[in-house]
């Protein structure tokens, strides 16, 4: 199977079948970083009446050049007012009251002074002052927060201004991890010698997929033995809808990870994406299930899970495609290192309202360097046909803050 570019990578993935999206209902307080599974639709006008934007006194505003005007009362927030406000009299309405029927203009305390049943007009309004019309905010049938969006605090104070109390949201797709590699050890696990590293990949990858709305299955590290892997794969498709391996994908002696999915009769979409870093990635299907592997270097994992993992669970959640991509603007020069896509850690700042990119800190060197990804880092993207750039060329870059 021959190595496809990232687009055709990138296509083939978005068209992989993820089923119909699964959804249940949670209370609204529970709905924090989930993704909503239905639109949430205005039922009424909000608000459904002229309401005080301040407290004071509810007038017809032609009667404020008169200077002086009786008070008939008070109409407090969430009273039933019923009277009527006419010419030569007002009401002292509170913020969040509905306004009295005849009223147009609310005159804010400030503006006025009290003398026994009268106001002294001090500073004139303006026809309309300080009263929320009705259906300010929204009206009845709008689209106001839309199916697939992450809830966040906003989205939450919106829902309960509705009254909702059970929300529609997707469920989270279960991602089983697992880390291969006879190198590598899980945390807490003593060294046997001084070749053997921590496993950061099992852990980085199940951060990005919390991030981007998943459930994950942490299933930890093992050795390069075909026998333990086959049984970790076999055991993780029973309960999981997507399951990401690194390492074991390349053309060595003890990458097995590559020969095993096929043989759990995984049908592989490709294996092999002119990418850098991460070209050799495997997508492949397993009836409902996906299984994706990565390399073992960390810098690759975390960059194909981001680039591969990320856009799955964000289908299978209903949601926008991710990651995001914006444009921005080069400080410094940049040397292009391959003939194939590549992805770099940048740092990304804003200068006068515009994105730029410099590397300021980031190591040159292999695909193992994870800590380039600290910091305000975003990866800049250069296409398989791009050469070196100049200082001031716009690039795309995609965001590792929003998933």
């Amino acid at each position: 199977m021959s190595f496809i570019s990232y687009e055709t990578s990138q296509d083939m993935l978005s068209l992989l079948d993820v089923g119909p999206l699964r959804s249940e209902n949670v209370f609204l307080s529970d709905t924090i970083g989930r993704t909503l599974a239905e639109d949430i639709v205005a039922k009424d006008n909000y608000p459904a009446f002229a309401t005080a934007a301040m407290d004071g006194y509810a007038v017809v505003h032609s009667d404020l050049a008169h200077g002086r005007i009786a008070i008939a009362g008070i109409n407090p927030a969430g009273h039933d007012e019923r009277r009527r406000v006419e010419a030569g009299i007002c009401i002292k309405t509170f913020t969040g009251a509905a306004m009295p029927e005849g009223a147009d203009t609310l005159i804010q305390i400030e503006n006025v002074t009290v003398e026994e049943d009268v106001i002294i007009i001090d500073e004139s309004v303006p026809k309309g002052f300080s009263v929320r019309p009705v259906a300010e905010s929204y009206h009845k049938g709008e689209v106001l927060i839309k199916k697939g969006s992450k809830i966040s605090f906003a989205e939450i104070g919106v829902m309960a201004e509705l009254g909702l109390v059970m929300i529609p949201v997707a469920i989270r797709p279960k991602v089983a991890i697992i880390a291969t590699g006879s190198e590598i050890l899980d945390l807490g696990e003593p060294a046997q010698n001084p070749s053997q590293i921590r496993s950061s990949n099992n852990y980085t990858i199940a951060a990005i997929a919390q991030i981007a709305g998943a459930e994950v299955i942490q299933l930890g590290t093992t050795e390069d033995d075909e026998a333990s892997i086959m049984q970790v794969f076999q055991n993780a498709l029973a309960t999981a809808d997507i399951i990401i391996s690194t390492g074991g994908v390349s053309v060595g002696d003890f990458d097995f990870v590559k020969d095993i999915i096929p043989r759990l009769g995984a049908e592989v979409m490709y294996k092999g994406v002119k990418i850098k870093p991460g070209q050799h990635i495997m997508v492949a299907q397993h009836g409902h299930s996906f299984l994706l592997a990565f390399p073992g270097f960390a810098y690759s994992a975390t960059v194909t899970a981001i680039l591969y993992a990320v856009p799955l669970i964000s289908r299978m959640l209903g949601a926008s495609q991710s990651p995001k991509i914006i444009e921005a603007t080069l400080k410094v020069p940049f040397a292009k290192r391959s003939k194939k896509t590549e992805f770099t850690a940048c740092n990304l700042s804003v200068e006068e309202g515009h994105f730029m990119v410099d590397f300021e800190g980031k190591i040159i060197g292999t695909s193992a360097i994870l800590n380039n990804m600290l910091g305000d880092t975003a990866l800049m993207i250069t296409g398989e046909d791009d050469g070196d750039l100049e200082a001031g060329m716009a690039v795309n870059v995609i965001l590792l803050d929003q998933f």
